[in-house]
């Protein structure tokens, strides 16, 4: 299927709210279109360059993403609330005329080994090792374990789903979290959650042990 695309700075995983504001005349455009026809769009994460004037990279793999809310301010400027979807990968970047375009097509998890609960319990654990020692440098206290994880909004997702939504509550960098979009199973999926968790825990670890005394 052909999408209007959206390239961001930002790496967004399934079932994620997106606040947007727009004035650039081609995603003003590619707005009046969805507003129009109903369409979602795509959106990616830029890979080199910058969302605003043209001439990024884009990487290829994202999600889709449905306007849920939309004000007009006026001037040719809308403020929008946006929700995404089910991830994408790109076949073939289309002219970006008069928005980017793209040739896409739906990209569910593929087959590969199956995450045990055992597994996904680890991983889990290791994510509230991570809250509690930011917490406690912090002299706060973290919240229920169901609270934290999110258990209430997602409790009946699979574990694929899961994974996207415990790796959305983590502060991540960009890098890390595509790396968990485009892992292709849930397997690999787990795979790179883990591994970013454990650099992001020593990366914490580093900057409270570089902190003075009084800091």
């Amino acid at each position: 299927m052909e999408l209007a695309m959206f390239p961001l700075e930002v790496a967004l995983l399934p079932n994620q709210d997106l606040p947007l504001r727009i004035f650039e005349p081609r995603y003003v455009a590619l707005v009046q279109h969805c507003v129009g026809s109903g369409e979602p769009f795509g959106v990616v994460l830029i890979s080199r360059g910058r969302e605003v004037g043209g001439g990024d990279g884009r990487c290829d793999v994202g999600v889709l993403c449905t306007i849920t809310v939309y004000v007009d301010l006026g001037a040719d400027r809308y403020e929008l609330s946006c929700r995404t979807g089910e991830r994408i990968r790109v076949c073939e970047w289309l002219p970006d005329d008069p928005y980017p375009r793209a040739a896409v097509q739906l990209w569910p998890d593929e087959p590969g080994d199956p995450v045990t609960p055992s597994q996904l319990r680890g991983v889990e654990d290791k994510v509230i090792g991570l809250f509690g020692r930011i917490a406690e440098a912090r002299g706060a206290a973290l919240p229920d374990r169901e609270v934290l994880l999110g258990y209430g909004e997602t409790r009946a997702a699979d574990i694929g789903e899961r994974l996207y939504a415990l790796a959305s509550r983590i502060p991540l960098g960009a890098a890390d979290r595509y790396s968990v979009l485009q892992a292709p199973s849930s397997a690999d999926r787990l795979a790179a959650l883990d591994e970013a968790v454990v650099a992001l825990a020593e990366m914490v670890e580093f900057q409270l042990s570089s902190r003075g005394p009084d800091e």
